[in-house]
């Protein structure tokens, strides 16, 4: 009931008016998000980068509703290759495209997509396309897959556990080699397309892990590159003790590499276990949002957790 109200509030405008306004709310969103401006993002990149830990950088925003917006946006996230040129840091990029016009109109998406995916290539860089709610997953995979077909590469995609369709999507991608970051996903979603019930999200995650290293040994287990930027197959995006330990102990099983999988995590959650993780010689990748538009972002991080939100309130009523 919780998450769903809170679900609910990252899309509600009247709420985001009222939310933004309080000066706690940005305090608390600030343990998840870098900051408002790119070299916020900078700064916390280049810390994780000196404790041996690689980033995403991502340029918060999402659903924009013209094409001026989304065409700002993708020369928003154009000047992060820039960015990360200028200053050296381990990282590549994520992009939502709705963010860049896929609900406004899909082939403005294509275009803009295209313009950072061609960006990328130049800097030999890397693009993660983002996974969002249900009804926009077709239009996703089908731009990812065209992008790929056209020779960009540099792209990968995110897939979301809790959706029943995940491993015939999963399947697919892997099929041609694709590489994949996989989350449980952090959107409501009806039982008609995902699982209801959280033991049957973390079984068909595990499911789903193993697919991914399985594909990852048998395309000749292609590491992650020497300047932290292109990812292997596999990404393991997951706070959860239980599914960190099953990929680990699966990969081990079938003789998959350490730096053949990588562990993703967000920027301000679990920092003991992302260490812990490179400690041991796996690729740990922190995925480091900053902008303007963090209210959606930040409520679906208090949506996944309830310890956050007791954090939010505790935090709200002592000042």
């Amino acid at each position: 009931m919780l998450r769903s109200l809170l679900i609910y509030l990252s899309k509600a405008a009247w709420a985001r008016k009222i939310v933004t306004r309080w000066s706690i709310a940005w305090r608390v969103a600030s343990r998840f998000v870098s900051g408002e401006k790119l070299e916020d993002a900078i700064r916390v990149i280049r810390s994780l980068n000196e404790r041996g830990i690689n980033a995403t950088l991502d340029h918060l925003g999402e659903h924009t509703d013209s094409p001026e917006a989304a065409q700002k946006a993708t020369n928003d996230i154009l000047e992060i290759f820039n960015a990360i040129d200028a200053s050296g840091v381990r990282a590549n990029v994520s992009v939502k495209l709705s963010q860049i016009g896929l609900v406004v109109d899909p082939q403005l998406c294509v275009e803009n997509l295209r313009s950072i995916l061609e960006r990328a290539r130049v800097s030999g860089n890397f693009v993660r396309i983002d996974m969002e709610e249900s009804a926009l997953v077709d239009t996703t995979l089908s731009i990812y897959q065209q992008m790929r077909a056209a020779g960009l590469e540099n792209t990968g995609v995110v897939i979301q556990s809790c959706l029943y369709r995940s491993e015939e999507d999963v399947q697919h991608i892997l099929s041609t080699q694709g590489k994949i970051r996989l989350c449980k996903g952090a959107y409501k979603e009806p039982p008609q397309v995902a699982f209801p019930l959280k033991r049957d999200v973390d079984a068909n995650y595990d499911k789903l892990a193993s697919l991914m290293i399985d594909a990852e040994l048998a395309a000749g287990q292609p590491c992650l590159s020497n300047d932290g930027l292109i990812p292997p197959i596999p990404a393991i995006a997951s706070h959860d003790e239980q599914r960190i330990k099953f990929a680990k102990d699966y990969a081990a099983k079938v003789g998959l590499a350490k730096n053949a999988l990588e562990f993703q995590m967000l920027n301000g959650i679990r920092r003991d276990l992302q260490e812990n993780l490179a400690r041991e010689g796996y690729p740990v990748r922190i995925y480091v949002p900053y902008g303007t538009e963090w209210y959606p972002y930040f409520m679906r991080r208090l949506a996944e957790r309830p310890a956050n939100v007791w954090f939010f309130i505790s935090n709200f009523f002592r000042n």
